[in-house]
């Protein structure tokens, strides 16, 4: 009688037990060594703009540059992403840089993932400058588009340097087409 009723309870363990090295993976934490800015990524918004896409991009089996890319960012920028859910509503997911990273990196390297810069609208007021950048997403340089949206950044120069303060973004998908001003 007891063994029967431990039966769900056995099954709920071992599923878990079976689901924990892909809970582990997807928590998976990606060393990012401290190391100095290169100055033509942080010396001018070209530049800082430039280093943001390359820095996320290349082959299938690539580590991606997370030094490089925790360069160009305060220490506490956020990350947000922007999702609708199964239930249609909005929902805004905010990350450190390290979760970032960390929630990234595994997807980012394995199939290849490029991100292309397609078209930058500017708005800046004194140190402060907003860049909305719309974007094009493939697996390989040559390959087709898998995606594209919008990414919305804060940045601003503190009198020697760019820095990145925050970055949002949403996917274009229908009933959300990338606006007109901002393709090529």
């Amino acid at each position: 009688m007891r063994s029967r009723a431990l039966q769900p309870h056995l099954a709920l363990l071992l599923a878990l037990v079976s689901l924990a090295p892909a809970l582990l993976a997807q928590q998976q934490h990606i060393d990012v060594p401290a190391i100095a800015p290169r100055p033509d990524d942080v010396g001018s918004l070209d530049g800082i703009m430039r280093a943001f896409y390359e820095v996320i991009s290349g082959p299938a089996g690539q580590p991606r540059q997370w030094s490089r890319d925790r360069t160009l960012y305060i220490p506490d920028v956020r990350f947000v992403s922007i999702n609708v859910g199964k239930d249609g509503k909005t929902r805004a997911a905010t990350m450190t840089h390290q979760q970032f990273v960390d929630q990234s990196d595994a997807s980012l390297v394995k199939g290849g993932f490029y991100e292309t810069e397609l078209r930058r609208v500017t708005r800046s007021f004194g140190q402060v400058t907003h860049v909305f950048s719309s974007y094009e997403m493939r697996q390989r340089v040559d390959g087709p588009v898998i995606g594209r949206g919008v990414n919305s950044l804060q940045l601003f120069n503190d009198g020697s340097r760019w820095w990145i303060a925050s970055v949002a973004w949403d996917d274009e998908r229908e009933g959300n087409p990338i606006p007109k001003e901002l393709l090529p």
